[in-house]
């Protein structure tokens, strides 16, 4: 016993000294040191798992079951559905507008050059009627080839009017309409018709739909 005593002291004055541990207590240093310890009692043993180990020891957690019910699910597609819908109406009301802003867009720039284009054409009317005027002067005995070449190009240039909308309106021999025709003269006709245009004293002229210039007409009856 006496022997016994004294090799646990020896044993106790090393450990001191050299700072080693028993067996025991290296296998429990070793388990406190572990990130992610396992332990297992087993009798009066114990048994120590490394970080791997234990992990694939330690229980798996279970997924939370989707408790989600149909009516539920049923609910969210309504509201989608209902989202969808009102999407598409706004898209399609969207639409409709740019469409109608579009074509709004393109008759007023129409009008814009349209009016243009009037006052334009209605400056070159009195030159055509200067032109008119010198070329009915000429008899036919005055007639030469200068007067015939002005006559072609008074032609080419009624034709080139035509052909971007300007005709005259030709008002003779038709009802007077205040909306084409400027009444200067009334005259009492038996013979003719009532409310006639029998004269043009200025020739009227319009552009596509629109009045260019109003005729200057003497009207009967």
């Amino acid at each position: 016993m006496a022997k016994k005593n004294m090799n646990e002291k020896l044993k106790n004055l090393k450990e001191e000294k050299t700072g080693e541990a028993t067996p025991k207590e290296q296998k429990i240093k070793v388990n406190e040191g572990a990130e992610s310890p396992g332990t297992a009692v087993k009798v009066d043993e114990v048994i120590t798992y490394g970080p791997e180990e234990a992990e694939e020891k330690r229980p798996k957690p279970v997924p939370k079951k989707n408790r989600r019910g149909s009516k539920q699910i049923q609910a969210e597609l309504e509201a989608a559905k209902e989202l969808a819908e009102g999407n598409k109406e706004k898209y399609t009301r969207l639409l409709t507008e740019f469409d109608n802003m579009r074509s709004r867009n393109e008759r007023e720039n129409a009008e814009m050059s349209d009016r243009g284009a009037m006052d334009a054409l209605e400056k070159i009317l009195p030159v055509i009627d200067n032109l008119e005027r010198a070329l009915d002067s000429v008899t036919d005995e005055e007639k030469n080839a200068f007067t015939e070449g002005v006559e072609k190009i008074y032609k080419q240039l009624m034709d080139t009017l035509e052909e971007i909308g300007v005709v005259p309106m030709n008002a003779v021999g038709k009802e007077f309409d205040p909306t084409y025709h400027n009444a200067v003269i009334h005259e009492e006709d038996a013979e003719q018709g009532e409310n006639l245009v029998v004269e043009e004293m200025q020739k009227g002229y319009m552009y596509k739909e629109d009045v260019l210039r109003h005729a200057m007409v003497k009207v009967v009856n």
